[in-house]
């Protein structure tokens, strides 16, 4: 697997929002012990958190590419179990020779990563690059229950997004039991969501499902580490119509907090077996689901609270 590079202008794009909140006093911070998985340690009243993430989705069917989002949030606390949350997306996509032409489907893969557009291929260009902003998200979190004082914790998570990329809404039912002194956290998340895809001039609508599940172990003082995996299911239409893909991916986390700050890094390995139905069809090659997917996906967190 090649090393993915970033030039100076990338890097100051991404690094810019982070090391600026810098500048703010840091008191003790909450925690995020999972990549991709929403836990309920959610932000007392009053307090607020900074939190940068940026992902890395890396490896298609054919050519090279890679999409870098960042997700620049401010956590809220408005009560002790109601969380608000703001966030500020960026990307950038860098392709070549990822999106073949037409008449050689068939007998070559004809898929291409998310971001790269059409003309690529009809003006015959083998490279696309492209960085921006994509818009804005808005994020709420409601704790029912606690897993530090019940067996299980319960939550419910709701987030609309706005983006030049894509529109879309994202809802989650979050599960959390604690064990150990709460050294070990199991935590699953049931995400539906629905999207209006930007693609080409046209709007896709599609929806999905998905199961996250995963495990943190705190082995030492301040280091904890485990396995998370996403079971994936994509749809045709808002409403989850007709089944178009399913996939699985499986990874290792580990996560690192100091009283001021926390780092959580992650990776997704999308694992052999995905399948494409009815319309998804043409987005499967070499049995995995490709299109808006890809075979490695990596996360890297970072937060500290702003009061």
């Amino acid at each position: 697997m090649k090393t993915p590079k970033l030039g100076p202008k990338s890097l100051l794009f991404f690094a810019l929002p982070l090391a600026a909140l810098f500048h703010f006093s840091m008191a003790q911070a909450g925690e995020g012990n999972f990549g991709w998985i929403y836990t309920l340690d959610l932000q007392p009243k009053g307090k607020a958190e900074f939190e940068q993430r940026l992902q890395l989705n890396q490896g298609q069917a054919t050519g090279t590419y890679q999409s870098w989002y960042s997700r620049t949030e401010i956590e809220y606390g408005v009560t002790d179990d109601f969380q608000l949350a703001g966030y500020l997306n960026a990307y950038k996509v860098t392709a070549k020779n990822n999106y073949l032409n037409p008449d050689v489907c068939g007998v070559t893969p004809c898929t291409a990563g998310a971001g790269v557009p059409q003309w690529v291929t009809s003006s015959g260009a083998s490279s696309y690059s492209q960085t921006g902003l994509d818009g804005g998200s808005l994020e709420a979190i409601y704790r029912i229950t606690d897993p530090i004082t019940s067996p299980v914790g319960v939550g419910v998570y709701f987030e609309p997004t706005v983006g030049r990329n894509a529109n879309a809404l994202e809802y989650r039912l979050l599960l959390q039991s604690n064990f150990i002194d709460d050294r070990l956290i199991l935590a699953a998340n049931i995400v539906a969501e629905q999207e209006q895809l930007k693609s080409n001039g046209f709007l896709l609508q599609e929806s999905q499902v998905d199961l996250l599940v995963g495990a943190s172990y705190r082995f030492i003082p301040k280091l904890s580490a485990g396995l998370e995996a996403r079971f994936h299911n994509d749809f045709y239409g808002y409403m989850w119509q007709s089944p178009t893909q399913n996939a699985i991916f499986v990874g290792p986390n580990v996560h690192y907090a100091e009283k001021d700050w926390w780092v959580t890094a992650a990776w997704r390995y999308q694992l052999p077996g995905g399948t494409c139905h009815n319309t998804g069809a043409g987005d499967c090659w070499g049995n995995r689901v490709w299109d808006g997917h890809t075979k490695n996906e990596f996360i890297v967190k970072v937060g500290f609270p702003l009061n």
